[in-house]
């Protein structure tokens, strides 16, 4: 097997090492190909242009930030397919953009996964994603040792390309919602004249406590954000949880609420670090 992965940033390059521990040829690319060149160290063969990268492959994994991303890319590389590979969306673009996906991809002929993942940066270094998958029953095999090999499971949602990707926008609603509100927590008690650690202690071993809460709430106490899911990529998801909601008849008033947070904090200049710092939102001067 010989995977592509289109899109090196922090979760493809991830990607791409967990393919390679396993033994899978990988060619890889990104727009900015400094991101990328470093994966040679790991024995993936980089490429200059998405075209190239794609022409032997069997299967591409697409890893880019929206759907225009995705389609533009998809637009350029499907012509230059020699094998008739899988088209395995990971990126989160939400149910418009996964359907506008699969709409290129079939008239080029080209089978297509929708397959975006649950993780971030070390789960996607260790190989221990979560593919939430869409697509044709007989592609499952074809995909089946890529999955493995970059992932600690997948879960089927259906045939239907698209199934997956609202599965993500449910997950992602929960994740950003409580991400707000272990912020909210931390802010509160921090302007309450708290130690915000003793929050942390007294959900410890607790039935609302998880290891999540530890990990985003370490990183608020401590004002440290190497971003492992972006600010600003969790805005871009919340507004694709948004426009699902108000298609299916869903209220957006969390979503709106949790929306207006991470705003606040990338209007202080935190965009690009870890949605952890959403706590800047609670914190006043």
């Amino acid at each position: 097997m010989k995977v592509a992965v289109l899109g090196t940033g922090v979760m493809g390059a991830g990607m791409v090492r967990s393919l390679r521990r396993a033994g899978i040829e990988v060619n890889a690319w990104n727009r900015s190909r400094a991101k990328a060149d470093p994966l040679a160290d790991d024995g993936a063969r980089v490429f200059d242009s998405a075209a190239e990268a794609v022409a032997d492959a069997d299967v591409v994994a697409l890893m880019l930030f929206d759907t225009a991303a995705v389609l533009e890319v998809m637009t350029e590389a499907l012509p230059a397919s020699q094998h008739s590979p899988v088209w395995v969306q990971c990126s989160t673009i939400g149910l418009e953009g996964t359907d506008r996906a699969a709409e290129l991809a079939n008239r080029f002929g080209a089978p297509f996964v929708d397959a975006p993942v649950l993780g971030t940066k070390q789960p996607a270094e260790q190989g221990a994603l979560v593919f939430l998958a869409a697509g044709a029953e007989e592609l499952r095999e074809r995909v089946a040792p890529a999955f493995d090999a970059m992932g600690s499971r997948t879960i089927w949602v259906g045939e239907e390309p698209g199934r997956g990707s609202a599965l993500k926008l449910a997950c992602n609603a929960f994740v950003g919602t409580l991400t707000a509100a272990i912020g909210q927590s931390v802010g509160l008690a921090t302007q309450l004249g708290l130690d915000p650690q003793l929050f942390l202690d007294a959900l410890d071993g607790g039935a609302s406590d998880s290891p999540y809460v530890h990990v985003k709430g370490a990183m608020m106490l401590a004002g440290d954000f190497p971003a492992s899911f972006a600010l600003d990529g969790v805005r871009k998801d919340l507004g694709l949880i948004r426009e699902a909601e108000i298609a299916s008849g869903t209220s957006t008033t969390l979503t709106d609420a949790a929306l207006a947070c991470y705003d606040v904090a990338a209007e202080q200049g935190h965009g690009a670090d870890d949605m952890a710092a959403v706590v800047a939102a609670f914190r006043q001067a």
